[in-house]
């Protein structure tokens, strides 16, 4: 059943939402509705020599998404546009609830990693990184000095 445009996704959704929380994340919502704080989630196992990564991005494509390592950091962009021509072709648009945009998340996996170490595959809506452990520094022993005198 269609709802009219005065309604969001949800008939309740305008009436339960509290003020507080209508202007939270509104850039991140216009790019995936109500949903968007489920977007780029991700899982992490640890194996003994490296560390196994799970982001779901679910819509995307391989071409879209891109991995970025920099001084330790590693960024995960994915970047998503509608194709307006493709909206003519189909007919006339009614309601749209896709939207162009983009999403990014980063974390420190370390100095020593470089980007040949890590594996990266994509398949079925899962990215799947594989990244090495570094070995931890070794803290120095605390030495103390003998004072003279």
């Amino acid at each position: 059943m269609l709802l009219p445009s005065i309604f969001g996704e949800d008939l309740f959704d305008d009436w339960f939402d509290f003020p507080e929380f209508r202007d939270m994340n509104r850039a991140e919502r216009k790019l995936y509705g109500r949903h968007s704080d489920r977007m780029m989630k991700m899982d992490v196992h640890e194996a003994e020599d490296h560390y196994e990564v799970d982001i779901d991005l679910p819509g995307f494509k391989k071409d879209e998404i891109t991995l970025e390592l920099n001084e330790g950091y590693l960024t995960i962009q994915a970047a998503k546009g509608l194709d307006q021509d493709e909206n003519d072709k189909k007919g006339k648009l009614i309601r749209q609830e896709r939207y162009a945009g983009a999403m990014q998340r980063s974390f420190y996996v370390g100095d020593q990693v470089k980007e040949e170490d890590i594996k990266a595959s994509f398949k079925h809506g899962v990215l799947n990184l594989q990244i090495p452990k570094q070995e931890a520094p070794k803290i120095p022993e605390k030495k103390t000095i003998q004072i003279e005198g």
